[in-house]
């Protein structure tokens, strides 16, 4: 629970003012239980009108499904601070206030949004989705990289150490600043990994009902996102696999059956979405879309892997894996023969997530849109994070501790900076952040955008906003959390 609120506070803390295109199909869900996103027409690339079905969101409906929830609980009160700005603005006759973003895109939406009245809405829904349904699942997803890792590694205070540097050393920090299908995405494939892996000693006799939740988990995985798909057949394999090894043949098929009916829920779903939204169950969203950049290339911007694709994933300085996440590298340590890993880890799982690992990499190697990354960092990929940290764990598990500090110091500093300043586009990309943070001082993402209205908040940010006095209150609250004492029972 302490590892759990830690994570929580901090990720909340660095809410990101990002307004994705999920978060429209959220507000229509909650505001009006329909997959129509009309009245956001012009404010998003991606969101395009079909003819008689109206305008619609050219991705998969999972996260905005469950972002939905928090959103709709949280909506009247949002009504309500809407209305009276609503008001106040119209009884001032007021203009739109200058909002001094160094991209120009982002200046003409927000004066838009402003001209809309959806301003405020979109950012008080985004703080809502953020805080209440990214930041939670992603803390979630590092409590369950300490409950495996204490399993592995039959040590408490090393996994705790080791979960704490998933959490703040890896881009799951910058990835958990706004509402991210990709990142959740992983997490829920992870836990039906989990389910079939069964690090915990679970019963045998619950072994049909793992099957039936790992499927649901690798069906909600496509309800998130097509590259869901990989995950959806890479655990039906492995459930397979792990069945007809430990057991037999008839044994993995028929939990293979099982794994399916799991999933028909969610995949369910995900058709059901497509034919209320564009009138067929099986062709995707990006079926519909309009052309945009890289869509003549293949199937919508879908064909086989590039050469340059599968660098840039990897390589690019703006966006790619090991440029971003160094760390992550030390997955594949575990892979040679004789380094020790795979009396921790076995030689299946092992495998399974680097053979995962690299079919991830093809799909979106394949992906025309890839090279989309560069506004927005590091996303395709983020699925695998919690797969390849487990190799890079029992790796790290097995050096001395002095080379791990060092590692998780120079990591947390990386990846702390990049979720503080988060523009990758210009300058040194992955380093700009480090650079920009050691140069100019701490930020947190809210403020700087804040800090832009010089007009309103001009007198407030006189000298630069300083996130000093949250970072102080931040630290009493987790010093309280982890020195309070549990009572006895």
């Amino acid at each position: 629970m302490r590892l759990f609120l830690t994570c929580w506070i901090i990720y909340a803390l660095h809410f990101s003012t990002n307004i994705v295109r999920e978060i429209y199909l959220t507000l229509s869900i909650g505001d009006h239980v329909s997959f129509r996103v009309d009245e956001y027409a012009g404010l998003h690339p991606d969101l395009f009108e079909k003819a008689d079905y109206g305008w619609h969101v050219g991705s998969n409906p999972g996260v905005s499904m469950l972002a939905a929830v928090p959103y709709a609980v949280a909506r009247p009160a949002i009504d309500i601070i809407v209305q009276h700005v609503r008001e106040g603005r119209e009884q001032k006759h007021q203009t739109p206030p200058e909002y001094d973003s160094p991209w120009p895109m982002a200046r003409k939406f927000y004066e838009e949004s402003w001209k809309r009245g959806y301003d405020v809405k979109f950012a008080l829904a985004s703080f809502v989705m953020q805080v209440l349904c990214m930041a939670p699942s992603s803390a979630l997803g590092v409590v369950t990289m300490f409950l495996v890792l204490q399993k592995l590694l039959h040590s408490e205070r090393t996994a705790l150490w080791l979960a704490l540097l998933y959490a703040f050393g890896t881009p799951v920090f910058f990835r958990t600043g706004y509402l991210n299908h990709n990142l959740m995405l992983g997490h829920i494939a992870f836990w039906g990994f989990l389910l079939i892996w069964n690090p915990f000693g679970w019963s045998r006799e619950s072994l049909r009902a793992r099957y039936v939740w790992t499927g649901a988990a690798g069906g909600t995985a496509l309800l998130f996102d097509y590259s869901g798909g990989i995950f959806l057949i890479a655990l039906c394999l492995y459930g397979f696999v792990k069945a007809y090894q430990e057991e037999s043949l008839l044994t993995g098929v028929r939990l293979s059956v099982w794994y399916l009916v799991g999933a028909l829920v969610p995949v369910g779903l995900l058709w059901f979405y497509q034919w209320q939204s564009f009138g067929h169950p099986f062709f995707p969203g990006q079926h519909w879309m309009p052309p945009v950049q890289w869509i003549e290339r293949g199937y919508q911007g879908f064909g086989w892997p590039q050469f340059e694709l599968l660098t840039l994933l990897l390589f690019d300085y703006r966006y790619g894996l090991f440029i971003t996440s160094p760390l992550m590298l030390l997955a594949f340590v575990a892979a040679r023969p004789n380094s020790g890993a795979t009396s921790r880890l076995a030689s299946r799982e092992l495998w399974f997530i680097l053979i995962t690992f690299v079919a991830l990499w093809l799909f979106f190697g394949g992906v025309n849109y890839t090279r989309l990354q560069f506004n927005t960092g590091i996303r395709y990929l983020s699925p695998i994070f919690p797969f390849l940290f487990i190799p890079v764990a029992v790796t790290l598990s097995q050096w001395s501790e002095r080379w791990v500090w060092l590692i998780g110091i120079v990591s947390i500093a990386q990846n702390w900076a990049l979720a503080m300043y988060r523009d990758v586009e210009r300058g040194l990309g992955v380093l700009d952040p480090v650079f920009h943070v050691f140069a100019g001082g701490f930020q947190l993402p809210l403020l700087t955008t804040l800090s832009r209205f010089k007009a309103q908040f001009g007198e407030v940010f006189v000298n630069g906003p300083s996130p000093l006095p949250l970072f102080v209150l931040t630290g009493a609250l987790l010093y309280v959390i982890w020195c309070a004492r549990s009572e006895p029972m």
